[in-house]
């Protein structure tokens, strides 16, 4: 997501904010929106379709088709390392599948939870095989503050399909202390495993108002709470991931889906600009541009060259024997571009 160029610290209860250790409070910025959560703001917002993007975390989602409409980069500028922390050598990604029935087609059974491996789902398959790919390989155009590129790697680590704990039901606003509060109740009863390296993608289905501006504000967001473990404090790092087929005119591309499954296509997405930023900007400390644009920012809903799928979808990548449509990310190389593989 994109950041303001003032930062002002957070006052939520829910979080106590870290930049390189979890006792140093992370520098955020403030943003008037009558929709999101009031009591913090995010980072990583993907914007929806025909709403212009605000430069500086964006009220943390990732920018919308309005912003980048004409096919081309947010900014020509690069991106510059800010001296925070980075996920260097591998980022993990946890799924929590927040729902009374299952959201996507093939995805765990509601109160099951387990190994990524299990999670049959396309969102499931695409975090299986992302890591490692051309695509992912651009981030390792970015570095830690020994100027160490980021590894190409992403783990599918774990999921939880939660129908017991404050299941949301439609339209139901769902703020950022509700989220951190369904993490810290994960951990405290074996849901999930903490670990500070991952990324807790929660997603919900249909008009669930995660973080309270979804599909007018934004479709998806990442950010950081407090957590505590085994009684000592844990910076979490999670992202909103709302159904965007559910706000298909403001949070899907248009196009038809790839594998012929709208929800899952639609989500992947803005599921991987998230992953990426939190990858480079996990805290909002590390790289982003002299407009507050994180890498995923610059690109976002631009696709480059597509290609028709055999059941008339379209599709821009091949992971695995699977084909989806994602948005571009920033390459930080020379002048900078868009790109959709190293």
């Amino acid at each position: 997501m994109a950041r303001f160029s003032s930062f002002a610290l957070a006052t939520a209860g829910i979080v106590a904010l870290a930049a390189c250790s979890d006792n140093n409070p992370v520098q955020q910025k403030s943003v008037a929106t009558p929709e999101a959560d009031a009591t913090v703001q995010h980072l990583g917002v993907v914007p929806v379709r025909g709403v212009p993007g605000t430069p500086r975390f964006n009220n943390g989602n990732e920018l919308n088709h309005g912003n980048a409409g004409t096919g081309t980069a947010l900014t020509q500028a690069g991106i510059n390392y800010h001296g925070g922390p980075v996920l260097q050598t591998n980022t993990n990604v946890a799924a929590v599948y927040w729902s009374a029935t299952t959201i996507y087609n093939g995805g765990p059974t509601p109160g099951s939870n387990g190994s990524g491996s299990a999670d049959g789902s396309n969102v499931g398959y695409f975090l299986s095989h992302v890591g490692g790919s051309p695509y992912f390989n651009i981030n390792t155009s970015y570095t830690n503050a020994a100027g160490t590129p980021i590894v190409n790697q992403v783990n599918y680590t774990q999921y939880w399909a939660n129908n017991v704990y404050n299941v949301p039901g439609t339209k139901t606003r769902v703020t950022d202390a509700n989220m951190v509060a369904m993490l810290q109740y994960a951990f405290n009863n074996g849901k999930l495993t903490y670990d500070p390296n991952t990324l807790y993608a929660i997603f919900t289905q249909g008009t669930v108002n995660l973080g309270g501006g979804f599909g007018t504000q934004y479709c998806a967001y990442h950010y950081h709470g407090t957590v505590t473990i085994n009684g000592v404090s844990k910076t979490v790092l999670y992202a909103a991931m709302p159904d965007d087929y559910a706000k298909p005119s403001a949070c899907s591309s248009g196009l038809a889906a790839p594998n012929g499954d709208p929800h899952a296509d639609a989500e992947v997405s803005t599921l991987i600009h998230e992953i990426e930023e939190t990858t480079t900007d996990p805290l909002g400390t590390a790289w982003y541009d002299a407009q507050g644009y994180e890498n995923a920012d610059k690109c976002a809903w631009t696709w480059g060259t597509t290609f028709t799928t055999s059941n008339g979808g379209v599709a821009n990548v091949t992971l695995g024997t699977k084909n989806f449509l994602i948005q571009r990310n920033w390459l930080n190389v020379g002048s900078g571009s868009c790109a959709i593989a190293l």
